[in-house]
């Protein structure tokens, strides 16, 4: 009701210049270069984009004023396009706003503004004043006070009828736009969060443009006086991928890629190749230099062994083909077996990295290794889980589980345990439970006192020097 009070004092106001208004009557009525000013017609209008164009017109002059949401409220004139007072004169010439006065005028004040107060029935109410520029800034035309302090006197529409579009069964506003800019300025940000290790150049670009489009709606329905949201879309560089982080993200990957093991260099190595590609693209190579390193990775795995080719030059002398652990004529390199025990190198044992390991401790990872346990018995010759417990024999120490580490159980010691055969039952002892065939479990037979897996010291009951694990009587 405030409101609409102080419009009906702006009312009286014209009324004095000499022309009578009627209060129950649609109309736009202004102080134009202190001469009131009618519209003989007028008319509301509102786009597919739902803004709210209200124009009014007599025979020689036309007044427009476009605002960006049909939502009462106050809208800035003078910085955003979708904020604008037109007026066309006599003479055909067009004051807008939107054109910035010459430096030679001063004017009070540059920027206006439209107040829609009430919206009802599809009619609109409000107020409106400002100074309009001619194309050159040298004419203006003014609906406005002259001084800070004047009341908003420049002119009024009141209760002009829709007469094309709707109003939007959705109606944006100023707030919502800000909104949606302070999400869009959040999910940018979390593209360049310092928790993460790289920084995605299609993440980074697609959540910028994002954030410019959000920014730009906060312009069109915000305004922007002081220039601050443009400020910050111009601070995006039209979303170009920074140079500065794909330098950081290159030398990320280098010292990741240098520090790679077998089980994760595949990776580090793509990564590497990733970054360096993308410092090339949004920095430039004026050297070529990058470009050299990018061809001189290498981070194929090329027999699919799980050991990339880069850890497969075991002379470090830069080339693959003359590295042949097994000397069966095929470098490692394309080697599914590279040391020829059988064992796909894919299949030989590694750590929860994937890292090779060294099962018997011998100073050969597994899959260079041909007795991988250690235990005398070649890989090769080891099939199978002779006592169950889950570890293939080749892997295992004791394979059949009967306290007695196999290595041990090459009684002749001529290096093959697999002539040794205490009980003549066909199965050496090394893979019997029952060495000595006398219906005791070995294990059971007390071979290993110290539990060392070592049977120097076994029992000898019977004091004959056949410890009784191998003696069946």
């Amino acid at each position: 009701m405030k409101r609409l009070a102080i419009l009906l004092i702006t009312v009286l106001t014209f009324a004095s210049c000499g022309d009578e208004v009627e209060f129950n009557s649609p109309s736009i009525q202004g102080n134009k270069d202190y001469v009131l000013w009618k519209a003989e017609f007028f008319n509301a209008d509102i786009d597919t984009n739902g803004f709210l164009t209200i124009t009014g017109g007599n025979n020689v002059e036309t007044l427009i004023l476009k605002i960006p949401s049909v939502a009462v409220g106050s809208y800035t004139l003078g910085d955003v396009d979708s904020m604008e007072a037109r007026f066309i004169g006599a003479d055909g010439t067009v004051y807008s706003t939107n054109n910035r006065p010459d430096q030679s005028l001063t004017i009070y004040p540059e920027y206006g503004e439209i107040n829609l107060d009430e919206i009802m029935n599809n009619t609109f109410t409000g107020t409106f004043r400002f100074n309009a520029y001619d194309e050159d800034g040298l004419r203006v035309v003014n609906f406005s006070g002259t001084t800070e302090n004047d009341p908003i006197n420049g002119g009024i529409f009141y209760r002009v009828p829709l007469t094309s579009g709707s109003i939007p069964s959705v109606v944006i506003t100023c707030d919502d736009a800000e909104e949606q800019a302070d999400l869009a300025q959040a999910a940018f940000d979390a593209t360049t969060s310092v928790d993460l290790t790289y920084i995605s150049s299609a993440d980074y670009m697609a959540a910028c443009q994002i954030l410019s489009q959000a920014l730009e709606t906060q312009r069109t329905y915000c305004g922007d006086i002081d220039g601050v949201l443009q400020s910050k879309i111009d601070s995006l560089n039209d979303c170009v991928f920074p140079c500065d982080i794909a330098e950081a993200n290159k030398a990320t990957a280098e010292a990741v890629e240098e520090n790679a093991t077998i089980g994760n260099y595949v990776q580090a190595c793509l990564d590497y190749q990733l970054y360096l590609q993308e410092q090339i693209d949004f920095c430039g190579d004026p050297d070529g230099s990058l470009q050299l390193e990018l061809d001189e990775l290498n981070c194929a795995d090329d027999d699919g062994d799980g050991v990339p080719n880069a850890f497969e030059d075991f002379d470090g002398d830069g080339m693959f083909d003359d590295d042949d652990t097994d000397m069966d004529g095929i470098p490692n390199y394309l080697d599914d077996d590279d040391d020829g025990d059988g064992v796909l190198t894919i299949n030989e044992a590694k750590d929860v990295d994937g890292n090779p390991i060294d099962t018997d401790g011998d100073g050969d990872v597994d899959y260079l290794d041909t007795d991988d346990d250690g235990d005398g018995v070649l890989t090769q010759n080891e099939s199978g889980d002779t006592d169950g417990d889950g570890i293939p024999n080749y892997i295992d120490a004791d394979d059949d589980g009967d306290s007695i580490l196999t290595a041990f159980e090459d009684l002749n010691s001529d290096g093959n345990p697999n002539n040794d055969d205490t009980d003549m039952d066909g199965t050496p002892n090394y893979l019997d439970d029952d060495d000595d065939g006398d219906g005791l479990l070995t294990i059971n037979e007390n071979p290993d006192p110290n539990m060392d897996g070592n049977p120097s010291d076994a029992v000898d009951t019977d004091m004959d020097t056949i410890p009784d694990y191998l003696d069946n009587i």
